[in-house]
């Protein structure tokens, strides 16, 4: 049984990986992304229930993304960067991002954040 549709975005293969692994052995649907075009396209194709989305993207940066998917999209944003600086995570809630969690995360708390957004 399904549990919801989740796109993960990230430009480190590894953690696309193992966030993706993590979400599909629970029972989500997932799609991954790249950089912020790819991320955007997916948003629109895929039309998610949640985005795990990172800040630091080729190209078209996270918060970037956040901010045009909120112009069109109530689509629940999960931030999952390695920036810590309370300015950052501002700044990503200001735009748009729903929730904030920083690596190097536990699959745990994770998976928990997923549940709550999609609870709502």
């Amino acid at each position: 049984m399904k549990k919801g549709r989740v796109l993960v975005v990230d430009d480190e293969r590894a953690i696309r990986r193992a966030v993706s692994r993590a979400l599909a052995s629970r029972g989500f649907l997932v799609d991954v992304a790249a950089d912020g075009e790819e991320a955007l396209g997916s948003v629109r194709t895929f039309d998610p229930d949640l985005m795990v989305l990172d800040l630091n993207l080729p190209e078209l940066g996270g918060l970037e993304v956040c901010r045009r998917v909120r112009a069109w999209s109530a689509v629940p944003i999960l931030v999952l960067s390695v920036r810590e600086e309370e300015a950052d995570k501002v700044a990503a809630l200001d735009l748009g991002a729903d929730d904030y969690l920083t690596k190097p995360f536990g699959v745990d708390e994770l998976m928990a954040r997923v549940r709550a957004l999609l609870r709502r």
